[in-house]
């Protein structure tokens, strides 16, 4: 019998008899990160990281929760299982399941760069790694993310020069708050769409230290926005209510912004290739740092990334879950669909403010 199955309900554990992620309600869930794609409301107890908690109330309601630190190990029914750094988002962890000597290692998602927020991805020395591959090909290859915070600041400085507004797009867990401490160098007036300021709130609250931001206020006159950054969930940029920004400039944070066409695509003004997913190099460092014998392949170009693995030697196979039901995990684009010769190729509802845009139910 293997540690970790894969079951209609999620990723289970049997000897444990709790899931990993589960996406139907299960008796005992553990959550890598509040993602919506990886935490799903229903089940009877959650175990996440102490950062992910404050989250999962924000976004699940009040359950049964139980946190731990990175590196705390408990014991469930022998199964011992312990928390890892992730580096996808604030609180996103690895979940290392380890009984009678075997190990399994469920990485949910993660990025290999440290982005100074998240917490540095971790590696977990295994015999078996799953992994995402939300960016597996290898046209995907992230730019420093000191590069690109530069172009987000030249992009805004001109901008201001022109008397426009810089509305950002960034998914409200993860991206929005990721941006903050590069805009906050050049600009002290930031406001935040109200499905961002909810997550913002909730993190300062937990002790987050965050750059200083204002909430869009609906019957806010126009000027206080002048020359100002907003932040925007993803589908505030196809609304009526951005329009109260103008003069108004639009930038896309999206890994799928590497893609040539995508910019258009998207309507924007600018596109910045930031993703809070590995890129191809990472995901193959990732992998590799774990010394895993098997690896199974979820979410993403897992065919195309599985079967690289198998032509290097390591075992890998493709899984099927629910997870990547997301902006940046959504199925690739005209231009990615072919990358190889045409054959291989993540829901996060916020709490709606009155009059606001509904956020895009695809998290970036």
């Amino acid at each position: 019998m293997p540690l970790i199955e894969f079951t209609d309900r999620g990723l289970y554990c049997p000897q444990g008899a709790f899931y990993i992620d589960p996406w139907r309600p299960v008796d005992k869930a553990i959550i890598t990160h509040a993602h919506s794609d990886h935490a799903r409301a229903g089940s009877k107890y959650y175990l996440c990281h102490h950062l992910t908690l404050p989250l999962l109330r924000l976004r699940l309601g009040e359950y049964p929760y139980q946190s731990l630190e990175w590196g705390e190990t408990i014991t469930i029914n022998g199964v011992k299982v312990s928390l890892h750094p992730a580096g996808h988002i604030i609180g996103s962890s690895q979940v290392r399941v380890e009984y009678q000597g075997e190990v399994w290692v469920v990485s949910g998602d993660y990025k290999t760069e440290n982005d100074g927020i998240s917490g540095a991805f971790e590696p977990v020395a295994c015999h078996t790694f799953i992994t995402e591959s939300t960016f597996g090909l290898p046209i995907y290859n992230w730019k420093p993310q000191k590069e690109i915070f530069a172009s987000i600041q030249s992009w805004v400085k001109k901008n201001q020069a022109a008397g426009k507004t810089s509305v950002l797009i960034a998914y409200s867990l993860g991206k929005a708050q990721r941006i903050l401490p590069c805009l906050s160098e050049v600009s002290d007036r930031i406001f935040l769409h109200g499905a961002v300021w909810n997550v913002h709130q909730t993190l300062v609250d937990a002790g987050i230290v965050l750059p200083p931001v204002q909430r869009v206020h609906l019957d806010a006159p126009k000027e206080t926005f002048s020359s100002s950054v907003v932040i925007a969930p993803s589908g505030a940029d196809e609304s009526p209510w951005i329009k109260r920004f103008q003069p108004f400039e639009v930038g896309v944070c999206s890994g799928w912004m590497q893609v040539r066409g995508n910019v258009r695509r998207r309507n924007a003004d600018a596109g910045y290739a930031l993703s809070d997913h590995a890129d191809w190099k990472g995901l193959l460092s990732a992998i590799k740092a774990t010394k895993a014998e098997k690896v199974f392949v979820t979410h993403g170009f897992q065919a195309a990334l599985s079967r690289f693995l198998n032509e290097k030697g390591i075992w890998a196979a493709e899984v099927k879950t629910e997870y990547g039901e997301d902006e940046e995990g959504a199925p690739a684009l005209a231009e990615e669909e072919g990358a190889l010769n045409g054959k291989d190729n993540g829901t996060g509802q916020e709490k709606q403010v009155q009059n606001e845009p509904p956020v895009n139910s695809r998290e970036e």
